[in-house]
């Protein structure tokens, strides 16, 4: 079965299971290795380069920003393309979007090796501390014109309906990284540097894996010669637009948090800070896994103005995200210690309670956190990415800071608290997001309503 046919005939509910739960294993793959990674960081080497680590992170995302940005924001485009059976434009932005990627990914890997000390040092670290981070930081920024294309080949095979491959690809990718690391740290008794080494080659093997099976596979897209123009770029940067500021912010934002942790209590602080973000990057990857792998169908019948479809499909991702975020935040409620004692192993008590209540603050923001999740990939799915990049950019970026000021007075339990507030109003937000889109869109309403009866 092709794309196309996938995409536009199977029915909603058959779609979900062969689209969306490929997609949820393949991004748990992928966050059951990042919580391993810090797991392994953490009991291994130690709670000074775990909080190293914690402290790079928000650099090392940055450095996927770009990349993200073209995968992502190509991705778009090029499923409505196929949804109008434009077969040559389709690749034609595929190709360009190859090359841009690994370009941006060599420039902006040049630029963090050689910043890594100051910007490091600029986050109020220190001696060891510091060094461990820079270390870190610098082996992502060597290996970045690999790495940073294996995800957007992750959203090209879904576009191909390529979905089990991706699937086994993100499980191949994360069994490898964990297995290396574990080789690392454990056997070769190697440093912090080889964590993310360790990262960076199950990233680079499944990169190159996957650009192999569009080279000489039978895909739907095919590379072809790059033919670039401002119309195609801007179209990119547009769709794109959304998960770049919600990565620039959030990662903004984590630094100005890393800054104030450092501020309020030290390494420790920092630590505690990486277990939430750790919980976080656990469950957010899921819920990105459903609703992103549903963006392709979304947007392919979207571009065939099959609108009862994309709503029929959109409702799946809504309920499953929905269900999906309340049972995290009980898991996380419910087991905070236990969660804590992974990463920080059960040797000081009182920092593992200050962990477990910092873990039920921040379980209160998944009551309300997939909400503002679904309807911001619905927004980008359907060519909408100025109501997608406001939703993104107030939840990464503008919430958390105006609640850092709110709470300043709390210190600690008001960044404890901050994730929670956030998701509440980036609940409501999104609620009259939805509701203008409506609004604007009644004649898509009615086709869908009318299509169903």
């Amino acid at each position: 079965m092709n794309a196309y046919t996938l995409y536009t005939k199977t029915p909603p509910s058959r779609l979900f299971f062969r689209a969306a739960l490929p997609g949820a294993v393949s991004m748990l793959a992928s966050a059951l290795y990042q919580l391993i990674d810090g797991i392994f960081v953490g009991q291994f080497l130690g709670e000074t380069p775990f909080a190293a680590l914690n402290l790079a992170m928000p650099f090392v995302i940055i450095n996927f920003a770009i990349a993200d940005l073209v995968g992502v924001g190509s991705s778009v485009p090029i499923s409505i393309c196929l949804g109008k059976k434009e077969e040559k434009a389709a690749n034609n932005i595929f190709s360009c979007a190859c090359v841009l990627i690994v370009a941006a990914g060599a420039v902006m890997g040049a630029v963090l090796f050689c910043g890594a000390p100051l910007l490091i040092r600029l986050m109020g670290a220190e001696g060891e501390f510091a060094t461990f981070a820079v270390q870190y930081l610098r082996v992502y920024a060597l290996c970045s014109p690999v790495t940073t294309i294996v995800f957007a080949m992750d959203n090209y095979l879904r576009i191909c309906g390529k979905v089990r491959g991706s699937m086994f690809l993100n499980i191949l990718m994360s069994v490898l990284s964990c297995a290396l690391e574990f080789l690392f740290l454990y056997v070769f008794r190697w440093g912090i540097w080889a964590a993310a080494l360790a990262t960076c080659l199950g990233m680079c093997i499944c990169a190159v894996i996957a650009l192999g099976s569009f080279a000489f596979g039978n895909m739907q897209l095919r590379f072809c010669r790059p033919q670039f123009s401002g119309e195609m770029l801007r179209e990119i940067v547009a769709a794109g637009s959304p998960n770049f500021l919600n990565n620039i912010a959030g990662r903004l934002t984590s630094i100005i948090m890393n800054v104030l942790l450092v501020r309020f209590g030290g390494e420790s602080a920092v630590s505690i800070y990486g277990v939430l973000m750790y919980a976080e990057g656990f469950i957010l990857p899921l819920l990105y896994g459903m609703c992103d792998s549903l963006q392709p169908a979304v947007g392919c019948n979207w571009g065939a103005n099959k609108f009862s479809r994309v709503r029929a499909i959109e409702k799946y991702c809504f309920v499953a995200s929905g269900i999906l975020s309340l049972c995290s935040a009980g898991v996380l409620f419910l087991f905070p210690a236990q969660i804590g004692s992974l990463f920080l192993g059960s040797e000081n008590s009182a920092l593992l309670q200050e962990t477990a209540f910092a873990l039920r603050l921040f379980a209160l923001a998944f009551l309300t956190r997939w909400f503002s999740f679904a309807v911001q990939s619905f927004m980008l799915a359907v060519e909408k990415p100025g109501y997608a990049s406001v939703i993104s950019v107030s939840t990464a970026f503008l919430f958390p800071v105006v609640l850092i000021a709110l709470l300043w007075k709390l210190e600690l339990t008001g960044l404890w608290l901050n994730s929670a507030g956030t998701a509440l109003l980036a609940g409501f937000l999104a609620a009259g997001v939805l509701l203008r889109f409506r609004k604007q869109n009644p004649q898509v309403f009615e086709k869908a309503v009318k299509a169903q009866r």
